[in-house]
């Protein structure tokens, strides 16, 4: 099992990035590779190994919370990895865990391939299983999820940006560079990755 790796970016893809670990490039599928373009020094991206019978493929995490959430949601049914990965590129780990516990369906629901169905074997397999999360990831009472009908997919992406360590100015900045080729079918992963390659072309 490879638990992690460190090293060098030498080139990334829509949805994975590959790290030059002494000469040798690891695949790894992550849910915001251009994000990992604005570190200087050596990434760090803790791993998960899933193996199938026509390949080995590599989910990589920033963090050890979200590569243990990344395994929760694996042991529900119906959602596999990419799935998964496309659930935490959706929203914040702690405003997942948080979601699940209060059993709300809606905020779920709006996240990459879940459905009413998946939403609710998601609180029924794991809301009793998070409290671990809730020691590490919530420090502090978050506030109330969104509404579906007053967030935007934009504010949605915002956010995530404001997660990632950018200023306000420069994620309204990449809005102000990307609003002319949004359209209405655009997620808000599409707007993030959108977003990050203006931010990352104008450093």
């Amino acid at each position: 099992m490879i638990d992690y790796v460190r090293g060098t970016i030498a080139y990334i893809e829509s949805d994975y990035a590959v790290v030059d670990v002494n000469g040798i490039g690891y695949q790894v599928y992550v849910s915001n590779p251009y994000a990992l373009l604005n570190q200087d020094s050596d990434v760090v991206l803790y791993t998960h190994q899933h193996v199938r019978e026509d390949a080995i493929l590599l989910y990589g995490f920033p963090t050890r919370e979200e590569q243990r959430l990344f395994r929760k949601l694996l042991e529900v049914s119906g959602i596999g990895p990419k799935v998964a990965l496309g659930i935490l590129a959706g929203g914040r780990p702690e405003a997942l865990v948080v979601a699940i516990q209060r059993e709300d369906i809606a905020y779920l629901t709006r996240l990459p391939g879940v459905g009413k169905k998946t939403a609710q074997r998601m609180i029924l397999d794991l809301k009793d299983k998070l409290d671990s999360f809730s020691d590490v990831i919530v420090k502090e009472e978050l506030p109330a999820v969104p509404a579906t009908d007053t967030a935007s997919p934009w504010q949605e992406a915002k956010e995530a940006l404001l997660a990632l360590g950018y200023r306000e100015a420069e994620a309204d900045r990449a809005w102000q560079m990307i609003q002319g080729k949004v359209s209405d079918e655009d997620t808000v992963e599409t707007l993030m990755k959108k977003a990050l390659q203006v931010l990352f072309t104008a450093k």
